[in-house]
Order: structure tokens, then sequence, then C-alpha cells
């Protein structure tokens, strides 16, 4: 039996070989980037902001926030990225987004799956994942929400729960591709609300809520401000890339 599964395998694999997410080179094995992709990626950890996962160039401490957290601290507890927002970044989230390639969600988490106990919360039971959502026009159109995948393959990896109609988009949205700060702030006020059956789910937990791509937080903090009015705890982010520095606006 294992051998005809073996041989099974090996005859996929030589028809439809794994590829690189990034580039599209043939690979040894699925969800592994080529050496090239992967120098070029850079991954965050610490050290870096409490609060945002901004990367510092050294220690500052346990609890050092970057100097925009503390003019203007962000809705949410604690945000981390898996990697830096790049070319090779960029490219994986658009073949997730648009490109209609579910399998890439499970590359994602992997690279992920890392910052996951960090941002477990201090309630001592363990988060509750939930994806950032789409307004159902968008689902409509694009047949599917990124996040989601990203988030069922995450609870797959870690075991915690998901729970993927926590909350909703209640306000359709333009895009905030192009827009300041500001205006992405105001585009998405009031665009989620968490429905009245889920909040026995909320109160009083650790929400680690599931983004693809994190650039000026307006998203992240619309959400926040609506789990918490929900009775959350802790609201934290998890993302797999996120807008470094000047790039943010």
């Amino acid at each position: 039996m294992l051998s005809a599964l073996g041989a099974l395998r090996a005859l996929i694999d030589f028809a439809l070989p794994p590829r690189c997410p990034g580039c599209g080179a043939v690979t040894g094995e699925p969800h592994r980037f080529c050496l090239e992709c992967w120098q070029s990626i850079r991954f965050l950890g610490d050290p870096c902001c409490t609060r945002c996962g901004q990367p510092f160039a050294h220690d500052r401490g346990a609890d050092a926030e970057c100097a925009a957290c503390l003019a203007a601290p962000p809705d949410y507890d604690r945000l981390r990225a898996a990697v830096a927002y790049g070319e090779v970044a960029r490219r994986v989230a658009l073949k997730l987004k648009y490109g209609r390639r579910p399998g890439v969600a499970h590359t994602i988490a992997h690279l992920m799956r890392r910052h996951v106990e960090a941002l477990a919360g201090k309630t001592g039971e363990a988060p509750l994942l939930a994806p950032v959502p789409l307004h159902r026009w968008r689902i409509w159109k694009r047949g599917y929400n990124q996040s989601a995948l990203i988030a069922t393959a995450l609870a797959k990896r870690t075991g915690n729960e998901v729970a993927l109609d926590l909350l909703r988009r209640v306000k359709a949205t333009p895009s905030l591709r192009g827009l300041g700060r500001r205006e992405r702030a105001l585009a998405v006020r009031g665009a989620f609300r968490v429905l009245e059956r889920m909040t026995p789910r909320i109160a009083g937990r650790t929400i680690l809520l599931v983004d693809d791509v994190y650039t000026s937080g307006a998203t992240a903090n619309a959400c926040a401000r609506a789990l918490r009015r929900a009775g959350a705890a802790e609201v934290n982010i998890i993302c797999w890339a996120r807008v470094i520095g000047e790039d943010e606006s």
C-alpha cells in the first residue's frame, strides 16, 4: 500500500512538480521557495515594537514601542507579521488574492505559525482565530476570502479554534490602494460588525485576527474596535506581510 502511494506521489510530482510560490521555479517539496526567492525575503521578528511589530535596528527592551505607537496607540494590542512587504511577498499575496491559488494559503500559514504563541494573549485561554472579512459583493466576485483561507490553514497547523464568521463587513468599502492614512481610516469607519449571536464566543477572550497584508492599520484598527465593543479582552493581529517604515502611507 505504501509503495503504491509512493509511486502515485512520484507520478504526480513528475506531471505537476512543486513550484516556488514566489517565482514558479521547480522545487523539491511543496510550499518551499527557491533559494533566490528565499534569500530575498526579509523575515520579521525580534527586536521590534511590542505593539505593531515594526522592526528595530537594535534591542530596546521587551516592552519598547515605536514612536508611531507612542504618538497614536493602535486599537489592537499587538501585531506580528511573517515577512516584510517586498517583491516576493507581494507576488505570493497576489497569487492567493487574485490568482485563484488556494494552496498558497498553506505556504503563508507555515511561515506565520511561529508568531502564534507570542500572540496567545494574557487570558490563559488559547486565542480564537478569525479572518478579516470581505464584503459579500467582493466574495461573490472573487469566490473566496483569502484571509479566511489563511486562517483555516493556520488553525490546522496550530490546533487553534477558528471562527470564519466572527466578524461581518457590513459596508462595501472602496479599494484602499493609493489612499493616504486618514482617507483609509475614513473609508473603513463603521464597516465591521459582530453579530449578536457571536458575542458569547468573544466575551473575555483573546481574538487573533488573521490578514494577508498590513499597510496603514486602518482595517486592523476598525476590526479591533468592533471586537472590543463585543467584549473581547484582547485583540491581536497576525498577517503574512507588513509594509515597513516610510512605505506605510
